[in-house]
């Protein structure tokens, strides 16, 4: 008998009769004796339904309810579940993330997970009973609702996971693994049967929507057996792993193509070249809670820089109003932002063993015009800002460049 934790996204809930098909899924484990915990998505569409309503209100809604908003998508996916296996003579209980206790930050909208209470959990499945918890969700000390950020459904799995020492957590989505890119974006884009933790959080990191990076987090930290599988077709889908399994074999140089078309660039211009002006651009806009990814800074014969840097599309309005303050304090010539930008990136343990990595990734991209405008690099991934429409012409370009067109290699097929 093993404890799984199945996670299960929007599309693999959207209906009653795939609800009704996830119970059939859940009740087949259960007659081969093993023990689950269900963690759910609100149906697809759904979130973005209640954000819509909230928007017809607020243009800019209230943090802290529009978690007590969105938060209902789960609570009623978890009914349903809970219902159709009661209905299959199935004893289950749904707990939404405050009935279990899983306590976070206050950070309204993006919070992250600090402690989770398993007594009741584990209660209920030493009476043989199936858990079901609303994903994406929690509390935090104060008993208010929050949530965990788009996709923080992932997290919740590996976090109940994590908490309960499960043998596995095994994320249903649309998809059925992890694949070298986007199939629709690269037709002959191919499944992975095997990932290392740490790919994984690059591609994730990087913009690959298979998972979301906290949940590749959880799962690297805690060595939470993680597997991608599709809630529509059977097979093995794609296992999350240590390297160590893999350091004796030959890797491929690059294991994935990730992209992002969420970017947005913004450039603080004609600034102070003194020591400093950096973090007094930067640490206002971390300050209000404001990711940023990318950055380049560049000097010019006057003693003034240019600082560009990246953030999510969605928080480029408001991180160009936290600079407008700061830029007229450091005497900035102006303030510029694009929205019409993308990422796309390479990733693959092998690059740390093989030189040369990045001209043949940049002539590949100008041998089909494609201008490369931020470039940014780790040991196992390089990053490129470019025009967003020459976003899926890169992707295919590189995905060719690096062989991933071709049959899958044997490090990529064992296991």
């Amino acid at each position: 008998m093993s404890l799984f934790v199945q996670k299960y996204g929007g599309t693999s809930v959207g209906s009653i009769e795939r609800i009704e098909g996830v119970a059939d899924r859940v009740a087949s484990f259960r007659a081969q004796g093993h023990d689950l915990v269900v963690v759910l998505s609100a149906m697809s569409g759904e979130t973005n339904r209640l954000i819509g309503l909230a928007q017809q209100i607020q243009e800019t809604p209230d943090p802290r309810e529009m978690d007590v908003l969105v938060s209902t998508g789960e609570q009623v996916t978890i009914a349903l579940l809970s219902m159709a296996l009661k209905k299959r003579g199935i004893d289950a209980r749904s707990y939404t993330g405050g009935q279990v206790r899983i306590l976070t930050d206050n950070s309204h909208t993006k919070a992250r997970i600090q402690a989770i209470d398993d007594a009741n959990m584990r209660a209920d499945l030493a009476a043989g009973r199936v858990v079901v918890v609303a994903g994406f969700q929690g509390v935090d000390e104060h008993g208010n609702i929050t949530t965990l950020g788009r996709g923080g459904s992932d997290t919740t799995g590996v976090a109940l996971a994590a908490a309960l020492k499960a043998d596995e957590c095994q994320i249903y989505t649309d998809v059925d693994g992890v694949y070298t890119t986007d199939p629709r974006v690269v037709e002959r884009a191919r499944r992975l049967d095997k990932i290392t933790f740490e790919e994984m959080l690059e591609m994730a990191s990087l913009g690959s929507k298979v998972l979301q990076i906290r949940s590749v987090e959880f799962a690297g930290k805690y060595n939470v057996p993680l597997r991608v599988l599709s809630s529509f077709k059977e097979g093995q889908g794609t296992l999350i792993t240590l390297d160590e399994e893999n350091n004796t074999m030959e890797q491929p140089i690059v294991s994935g193509i990730a992209f992002n078309r969420d970017e947005a660039k913004v450039t603080v211009a004609g600034i102070p070249d003194t020591p400093g002006v950096a973090a007094k651009i930067l640490a206002p806009v971390g300050a209000a809670n404001i990711e940023v990814d990318v950055i380049v800074q560049n000097v010019s014969a006057d003693n003034t820089t240019d600082l560009t840097f990246t953030v999510n599309k969605g928080d480029m309005k408001k991180a160009v109003g936290v600079l407008e303050s700061v830029g007229k304090d450091l005497g900035a010539r102006e303030i510029r932002s694009d929205d019409k930008v993308a990422k796309v990136s390479i990733v693959g343990v092998g690059m740390r063993s093989h030189a040369g990595v990045a001209s043949r990734m940049f002539t590949a991209l100008a041998a089909d015009g494609i201008n490369i405008q931020m470039i940014t690099t780790s040991e196992i991934k390089i990053s490129v800002i470019i025009e967003e429409r020459f976003l899926e012409l890169a992707v295919r370009t590189l995905h060719t460049a690096f062989g991933l067109d071709a049959e899958p290699t044997e490090s990529h097929t064992k296991g």
